[in-house]
């Protein structure tokens, strides 16, 4: 089969967007009104107990109100029923319940540890990784617009305003799997007051600069410039290609090259040390910690850490995270 390069060129893409925020910031209005801005039928996937349907006013749109259990593949079959049913723009408010919501990613993966694994939430993650890689993998090859709130932790912070003390909240990290955003191509980032977001990540180039409010005008300068190209023309007749050189020695994947100790290393170690001082008796002492790992993950390296992979660093620190989190929900 002859390998033929072709010039690169945006090409009608869709969007891939997510709006990230505290509670009360207006990921949901942002939301409608970036669809309305991209014309079309509107779709919204709620797992927010239809608080979706409180905007009816701003623009028409059909909704799906989903309970729990909030399981990758309930989200999937949402989203490839809108397909079905000739949506332009599907909004899923929010992906946070398919990672942290009842019966979401971080409960499935006890659950599967429980009845496949004898309790080894490290091998269950083996099986939870899939079913969350088809969600996201689902967003991904939709021939609609996908817009994705997720939820952030909150924070509040004592600020000077015109020389008087007020406390603002403040959106942290996002609640879902690590690494989440780089599965889109814009990530906006909500400020409780004023519905102004700030662009994390942002390949439109539109984003830069002071802060923004999102409008029905945000989502039309999003549509003109995803179709900033005539449709992909046709391709080429096949040219033959030169002889081929020596074929290169095999190279590992991604997810099996050891990772460098500082990426993950000193995040997997913070970790660690929250979750063993919320949960002792589930989360053991650094050293018999480390030994549960090297057995788990077959790791024969001096250095555990820099024996790991990047794919199963992110398993241990998912699992960590859940375990403070779930610690610091209990304790509220």
């Amino acid at each position: 089969m002859s390998l033929i390069f072709k010039k690169a060129k945006r090409a009608q893409a869709k969007l891939r967007l997510a709006i990230t925020g505290p509670s009360g910031s207006g990921k949901t209005y942002g939301a409608l009104l970036l669809a309305k801005g991209l014309g079309g039928k509107i779709a919204v996937i709620d797992t927010e107990h239809s608080s979706a349907s409180l905007y009816d006013h701003l623009v028409d749109f059909d909704t799906l109100s989903l309970e729990p259990p909030y399981r990758p593949e309930r989200f999937i079959e949402a989203i490839k029923a809108a397909e079905a049913a000739g949506y332009s723009t599907i909004i899923i408010d929010s992906i946070t319940h398919e990672w942290s919501g009842a019966g979401g990613c971080l409960e499935l993966n006890e659950e599967i540890a429980r009845s496949k694994f004898r309790g080894n939430t490290w091998s269950a993650w083996s099986e939870t990784n899939v079913r969350h890689r088809a969600f996201i993998d689902a967003i991904l090859a939709s021939q609609c617009h996908v817009i994705a709130t997720m939820r952030s932790k909150t924070e509040t912070a004592q600020a000077d305003e015109n020389g008087r003390k007020v406390v603002k909240k403040l959106g942290m990290k996002s609640e879902q799997r690590d690494g989440a955003e780089y599965e889109f191509t814009i990530v906006l980032d909500l400020v409780h007051d004023g519905h102004f977001a700030t662009a994390s990540k942002d390949r439109s180039l539109l984003f830069g600069g002071d802060p923004k409010p999102i409008s029905v005008e945000t989502g039309r300068r999003l549509l003109e410039w995803l179709n900033g190209a005539d449709a992909e023309p046709a391709p080429a007749a096949p040219v033959a290609a030169p002889a081929p050189a020596p074929a290169p020695a095999p190279v590992a994947p991604a997810s099996a090259v050891p990772m460098a100790v500082a990426y993950h290393g000193k995040k997997i170690l913070t970790l660690h040390a929250a979750a063993h001082a919320a949960e002792p008796t589930l989360i053991k002492p650094w050293e018999e910690f480390q030994q549960m790992l090297r057995e788990d993950y077959e790791i024969k390296t001096k250095s555990l850490l820099a024996g790991m992979t990047a794919e199963q660093a992110g398993e241990v620190i998912a699992h960590l995270q859940g375990v403070v989190d779930r610690s610091k929900e209990g304790s509220k």
